[in-house]
């Protein structure tokens, strides 16, 4: 793995992350194809949007097809035809999705599959031994999340259990694959400190803040960010973990991010709320319904330069499907197409001004 640091401005930086000859440009976002697909997708879809890494998850692909399977094709790249890099989230966030029905000990994670009712024991050995098997080119420590609001008693047994977790997940990578570690401890300062200093001291590859977007106030989400990113190793990749407005993208990667993922893009594209030059347009709002120009004027992405907003919105009131690829294509442009423009204004010094245009564009009043 190689990481290097091209441009600074302030906190922030522009980099390449360059894995098993794959090469990313950081600030980088990570479209989300959970089951080894973006939805409504493929991998040519992709690449048109210029899309250089997703995110798959290794719970679930250790649940639905099996390792077994994908093996068999040489790995998840082979099995989903996709020559990019991929990130695996470890399945920490996943088990805490379950709710009541699971059972945390030091040893791991006990839950039945939502798929079929069985007993599963998630343990930091089985997830890395599944990222490894499914040949990820990065790999997740198996951690706990826990919910907002916690005290700083159950945040704090839970960071300690998630450091202990992260040791182990460190010992099992048995092919020394790229593996990042995750900085847990919940809104607590001292926490924060605590575990993000251990796993400095483990050596991983790249760091994540996790534990954030389970409920917190978005201020308290901020300051998480600003008092940790800059403070994890300058050499190596940050990556914060399932936020993804492009305001909260755009002020993390002023605090020094580098990497990012969430489902907004896609799921919310689904629900037809589309993200523009000019701020978010929602497709079922009635003065779209005769409107003869793309989804935004300034867009190059395939549905812009084909297809009216008017007939998408006809397609998804019919329930077409082809509305919401349509839609799932342009949002998925446009946020690879926001990581580029914030590259470029860290590079000529001028990211305040592209927030402060951001900030203009995608304050909930702009929104229609």
């Amino acid at each position: 793995m190689k990481f290097s640091i091209k441009n600074t401005h302030k906190h922030s930086r522009v980099a390449s992350l360059t894995i098993n000859n794959k090469t990313i440009n950081t600030p980088a976002f990570m479209t989300i194809g959970t089951y080894g697909a973006v939805k409504t997708m493929d991998s040519s879809d992709l690449k048109k949007c210029k899309a250089e890494i997703i995110l798959s998850n290794a719970f679930h692909l250790m649940l639905r097809p099996g390792v077994n399977l994908i093996q068999k094709f040489g790995g998840l790249h082979e099995f989903m035809n996709w020559d990019g890099m991929i990130l695996t989230d470890s399945g920490g966030y996943q088990v805490f999705s379950l709710g009541k029905d699971v059972k945390i000990t030091n040893k791991g994670a006990e839950f039945r599959s939502p798929f079929n009712g069985d007993r599963v024991l998630m343990t930091p050995e089985l997830s890395i031994d599944v990222q490894t098997k499914i040949n990820t080119d990065i790999m997740m420590i198996f951690d706990e999340c826990i919910k907002y609001p916690s005290d700083m008693s159950t945040t704090d047994k839970s960071m300690e259990l998630s450091l202990r977790w992260a040791e182990r997940s460190k010992q099992s990578n048995y092919l020394s694959k790229p593996l990042f570690g995750i900085v847990q401890g919940g809104m607590y300062p001292e926490l924060r400190e605590k575990s993000r200093e251990a796993l400095i001291d483990m050596e991983f590859d790249g760091y994540a803040l996790g534990g954030l977007s389970v409920g917190e106030p978005t201020d308290l989400m901020y300051e998480v960010i600003d008092e940790n990113a800059h403070k994890l190793p300058t050499n190596k990749p940050r990556y914060v973990m399932g936020i993804g407005k492009p305001l909260d993208i755009a002020y993390a990667v002023r605090a020094g991010v580098d990497m990012f993922d969430c489902v907004i893009p896609t799921r919310n594209a689904r629900n037809g709320q589309l993200f523009t030059s000019t701020g978010i347009k929602r497709i079922r709002n009635a003065k779209y319904t005769n409107d003869l120009s793309p989804i935004d004027e300034q867009c190059e992405c395939y549905t812009c330069k084909n297809f009216s907003i008017s007939y998408i919105k006809h397609l998804d009131r019919c329930n077409e499907i082809l509305a919401a690829r349509l839609m799932t294509i342009h949002n998925v442009y446009f946020y690879q197409n926001l990581m580029m423009e914030l590259r470029n204004a860290i590079i000529s010094s001028s990211l305040d001004d592209y927030i402060a245009q951001l900030e203009r564009n995608f304050r909930e009043v702009k929104n229609d």
